[in-house]
C-alpha cells in the first residue's frame, strides 16, 4: 500500500512538471491544488512548480481564497496570491458549464399551497443567478417605434428603425447606437433618442422582480403553454415603496413606479421564458402613462454552449393621446472580443423603404 501511495505521488508530480510546459486555465490550476492537498505533497515542492506556471486567465482574489480554504501550506499560498497579482490584466475565466439538469416530471394537477411555494422557491433561485452565469457576448438589437396620434390603437405608422450593438461584459449592459433608418450614425445615446426607449432587459428586470428585498407578492395562477412548453403562470405585484423601476420623460422628469405582472417558467426546468410588467402607481401628472412590457427569451448558443437569453420585447405606453408601441429582437449573438465589431442583416423592403423617403424625424417629447 505505501509503495502504491508513493508511485501515485510521483505520478501526479510528473504530470505537474508536464503542465509546467505550457499556460494553464484556473480550473486546471484548482484541480492540481486540490489534488496536492488531497494527497498531502510537498509544500515547497507545490510552491516551487506553482513559480513555472503560466496562467491564461485571471485568478481572481476569492478564488485564491478559496484553494487556500483547502489546506494549502505557506508557501503555496505566496505562490498562490503571486499568480493572483500577474495575472489581474488577464481576461476573467468563462463561467462553467452548467449541471444538465434532469427534467422534472410533467404534471397537469394544480399544485398545493406546499408544493407551489417549492415551485416559487426554484423560479427564485434561476432568477437571482440568472445574471451570474451569463457569459460575455455581443448581440445586434433591432427596434422598430411605431406611434398611433388617434389613441384608438388602430393606424400606428413607422417612425423610425434602430440599430444598435449591445455589449454585454461582466454583468453591465451597453448600448451603441449604429445606424438609424438604415443611416449610419456616431455617437448617438441609446437612452436620447428621443421617443419611447428601454434597457435592462439582460437580467435586472428579472432580477429585481424576484430579489428578496423588493418584496415581491407572488400567487400561483395557472398552466399556460408557449411553443407547446407547459409553464407554471405566477401573478406578481411590486410596490411604489420597494420598486426601481424607473420612467424619464424629456431627460428632466423621472418617476419611480410600482408594477404588476405575470411570470411564465418551464415546469420541467424552472427557467423564466417569459415576463410581462405593467406600471400601476404613475401620477396622472406626469406625461407618460399605461407603460408595459413583455419580454420573452429562448435558446441561444454562443461558443457551443446553451444560454437562455432575450430574443426579443415589446413594450407600449401613452402620452396624451399619442400611443408608442416599440418591438425589439435580438439577433447574431457571439462571445464577446476586443475587437468585436457589428454586422447587421437588413430587410430588403426596409432598405427600398428608407431609399423612398428621408430618415423619420425623432419626436422629442415636450412638457
Amino acid at each position: 500500500m505505501k509503495r502504491f501511495y508513493l508511485s501515485l505521488i510521483l505520478i501526479l508530480v510528473s504530470a505537474s512538471m508536464m503542465l509546467a510546459q505550457r499556460p494553464m486555465t484556473v480550473a486546471e490550476l484548482s484541480s492540481f491544488i486540490k489534488s496536492s492537498v488531497e494527497n498531502k505533497l510537498d509544500d515547497k515542492s507545490i510552491a516551487e512548480f506553482l513559480k513555472k506556471v503560466k496562467l491564461t486567465e485571471k485568478l481572481e482574489p476569492r478564488k485564491v481564497n478559496e484553494l487556500m480554504s483547502l489546506g494549502a501550506g505557506v508557501r503555496t499560498s505566496a505562490a498562490l496570491r503571486e499568480l493572483a497579482t500577474s495575472s489581474e490584466n488577464l481576461p476573467a475565466p468563462a463561467a462553467p458549464a452548467p449541471a444538465p439538469v434532469k427534467p422534472k416530471p410533467l404534471t397537469l394537477t394544480e399544485p398545493n399551497s406546499v408544493e407551489r411555494e417549492k415551485i416559487l422557491d426554484a423560479v427564485r433561485d434561476y432568477a437571482v443567478n440568472y445574471t451570474q452565469n451569463l457569459p460575455n457576448f455581443i448581440c445586434n438589437q433591432v427596434i422598430r417605434r411605431q406611434v398611433d396620434s388617434t389613441g384608438t390603437g388602430e393606424h400606428y405608422r413607422s417612425e423610425d428603425k434602430i440599430q444598435e450593438q449591445l455589449t454585454y461584459y461582466e454583468r453591465q449592459e451597453k448600448y451603441k447606437v449604429i445606424a438609424v433608418n438604415g443611416n449610419m450614425v456616431e455617437n448617438r445615446d441609446h437612452l436620447k433618442m428621443g421617443g419611447a426607449m428601454s434597457s435592462g432587459e439582460f437580467g435586472s428586470v428579472m432580477g429585481e422582480i424576484f430579489d428578496r428585498g423588493t418584496a415581491a407578492e407572488f400567487e400561483w395562477t395557472k398552466f399556460g403553454k408557449l411553443d407547446g412548453v407547459i409553464m407554471n403562470v405566477f401573478s406578481y405585484q411590486v410596490t411604489q415603496e420597494r420598486s426601481h423601476y424607473s420612467i424619464t420623460y424629456n431627460d428632466e422628469k423621472t418617476v419611480i413606479s410600482g408594477y404588476h405582472g405575470l411570470v411564465y417558467a418551464r415546469q420541467d426546468n424552472d427557467r423564466i421564458i417569459k415576463i410581462t410588467l405593467e406600471c400601476d402607481t404613475i401620477p396622472q401628472s406626469f406625461p407618460i402613462q399605461d407603460v408595459k412590457l413583455d419580454l420573452w427569451y429562448g435558446t441561444v448558443k454562443i461558443s457551443d454552449r446553451e444560454f437562455i437569453l432575450p430574443q426579443k420585447w415589446e413594450s407600449r405606453s401613452k402620452d396624451g393621446r399619442m400611443l408608442s408601441l416599440n418591438t425589439a429582437e435580438f439577433a447574431l449573438y457571439r462571445k464577446y472580443e476586443i475587437q468585436s465589431d457589428i454586422k447587421f442583416e437588413t430587410d430588403d423592403n426596409d432598405e427600398k423603404k428608407d431609399e423612398k423617403k428621408p430618415p423619420a424625424p425623432v419626436v422629442k417629447k415636450q412638457p
